[in-house]
């Protein structure tokens, strides 16, 4: 199966995530917020029962419920996606975001909501601090981008050999 080598780093970003989850659970209190730098670079401890940006149905048990069945869809989804692929970058994003997946699915089966902590200063465009997010969540971001730039690189050759 040429896809199984990939998985490797969906394993990392599994292990990663939920090794830096419980250290903060374990040694930050709930909404303690420590700064690493004076305004940049925060580390938050929060527990999210909605999805991105706090997005929420208002029901705790609802979102898990919701959240946990979309996200077995999704990985379900992504499997049969990077199954079809041959390119090796897409393997690695598609890997990624499996990992990404399953680590905060983890957190929601276990304990109910997913464990965030890093809290980064961005450019004040849209709001004054970004939401607070976790490895699980970045590890995503960064695999969409590859996505993203493959599919610029792969457009662009095809209009150059036209």
């Amino acid at each position: 199966m040429k896809f199984l080598p990939y998985y490797k780093a969906a394993i990392i970003v599994i292990v990663l995530d939920q090794i830096s989850k419980m250290i903060v659970r374990h040694y930050m209190a709930l909404h303690e917020v420590i700064k690493i730098t004076d305004s940049f670079f925060w580390l938050t401890y929060v527990e999210n029962t909605g999805a991105a940006f706090s997005m929420s149905f208002g029901s705790e048990l609802f979102n898990r419920i919701f959240f946990i069945v979309v996200s077995v869809l999704i990985i379900l989804l992504i499997i049969y996606m990077s199954k079809k692929s041959d390119s090796k970058t897409e393997q690695v994003a598609f890997a990624m975001i499996i990992g990404g997946a399953i680590g905060n699915l983890i957190d929601r089966i276990l304990i109910g909501s997913v464990t965030d902590f890093i809290w980064w200063d961005f450019f004040d465009l849209i709001m004054e601090r970004w939401p607070v997010f976790n490895l699980a969540d970045s590890a995503i971001v960064v695999a969409v981008v590859l996505i993203v730039i493959k599919a610029v690189f792969d457009s662009n050759k095809k209009v150059e050999e036209q």
